[in-house]
């Protein structure tokens, strides 16, 4: 890879201000800082002051997604395939196969529509190009249903890098998660594609789908006051679902990931899932329905849960920056997700509204918290005086 290295090198001064192809800058600088680690730390927007950069770090983040991108797509190939009755007569690759067709158009998109912009805006503000969409590009594709549209795709992606991100400075300056946000847009913007049972499993027009199949999530089915699925296959992600966030054990792969190389905030993670399991816990004991009396811990297994709370909770801009208050930031979106998700017939998944709220009132939380140690300290400084 030297030659690169020497043909980024060489080239460099005929991007540089004033040179002829100057308005190539941003695009130089991204890929050859993309690929090799500057000799700069960052001036604005997130600072990392570390052995690794931005780039480095987002880099990490997305290799903490690829145990739940590559379980995806087995899931949607094998959810396709019970669906039109053909599991038993297919093997492993055949269903990968058809899964990794299905999922890759919606990644492709995602990133295409994505770092486009991004290369534009760069280019229009003669800025470096933004590191963040390295994981945004990836959360995404695997927050969605399977049969969401790529047209719808490219949309949303498009709103969150516009409206999610640039109006407020780009990376580092956003208030709300860009992927949370692109989701939410199609579920307000384009809801009949967003839910109901046909978007989360993929079935080519022409499939014979077998009697009494339903592409429904679980939690819709326990909306509903009806189980058809097993604890375990909710575990290891055999279940419908958004693309990336049906596999608790390849969530936790990637939180592992995340919490060893210090990328993942541990204090978020484990308090979002201490307030879900506080929250199921008080519905069990008041329980006058199914969905209430569904065990506490279970909820944990089910929907964007785990997946929220390991890697959009968890997002350095958006979340709380003080220590205690990460505690509260998190425990408040376990709390609420599940309470939404129960109480609100509405909204079978409440872990994007939970994060996003927690995403507007995390400065405030931070804000109080700061207060509250400066009060403490002007206090014990009158006591010594």
């Amino acid at each position: 890879m030297e030659f690169l290295k020497n043909f980024f090198e060489k080239t460099k001064p005929y991007v540089q201000k004033g040179a002829k192809y100057h308005w190539l800058h941003s695009v130089h600088d991204g890929f050859f800082t993309f690929l090799y680690v500057p000799k700069t730390t960052a001036k604005t927007g997130a600072h990392i002051h570390d052995y690794i950069d931005l780039k480095r770090a987002m880099s990490i983040v997305v290799l903490a997604l690829v145990p739940a991108l590559l379980f995806g797509m087995y899931n949607v190939g094998y959810q396709h395939f019970i669906a039109i009755g053909e599991l038993a007569n297919t093997g492993f690759w055949d269903i990968f196969l058809y899964g990794l067709i299905k999922v890759l158009p919606v990644v492709i998109v995602s990133y295409g529509v994505g770092l486009g912009l991004e290369f534009v805006f760069a280019q229009i503000r003669g800025h470096e190009i933004n590191e963040g969409f390295l994981v945004s590009g990836m959360l995404i594709p695997l927050i969605m249903p399977v049969e969401t549209p790529l047209w719808m795709v490219a949309v949303a992606t498009a709103f969150a890098v516009i409206f999610g991100k640039e109006v407020f400075g780009g990376t580092g300056m956003n208030i709300w998660n860009p992927a949370l946000v692109a989701r939410a847009f199609l579920f307000f913007a384009y809801p009949a594609q967003m839910s109901g049972n046909s978007v989360w499993v993929a079935l080519d027009e022409g499939d014979r789908v077998i009697d009494g199949f339903t592409g429904a999530t679980p939690m819709a089915d326990l909306a509903a006051g009806t189980v058809d699925y097993s604890v375990v296959d909710a575990f290891f992600g055999f279940i419908p679902g958004s693309i990336g966030e049906t596999s608790f054990v390849a969530i936790m792969l990637g939180a592992l990931v995340l919490i060893v190389t210090g990328i993942g905030n541990w204090k978020i993670i484990l308090s979002t899932f201490a307030g879900g399991l506080l929250m199921g816990l008080i519905l069990n004991l008041f329980a006058v329905n199914t969905y209430m009396s569904t065990p506490f811990w279970h909820h944990m297994l089910l929907g964007g849960f785990a997946f929220g709370a390991v890697f959009m909770a968890t997002d350095p801009v958006s979340a709380a920056q003080t220590g205690k208050g990460k505690w509260i930031y998190g425990l408040l979106i376990g709390i609420l997700a599940i309470l939404i998700r129960v109480i609100n017939p509405a909204f079978p998944e409440g872990m994007m509204l939970a994060i996003l709220l927690m995403n507007t009132f995390a400065p405030l939380i931070d804000h109080y918290v700061v207060q509250g140690h400066i009060k403490r300290r002007m206090k014990r400084a009158k006591i010594s005086a």
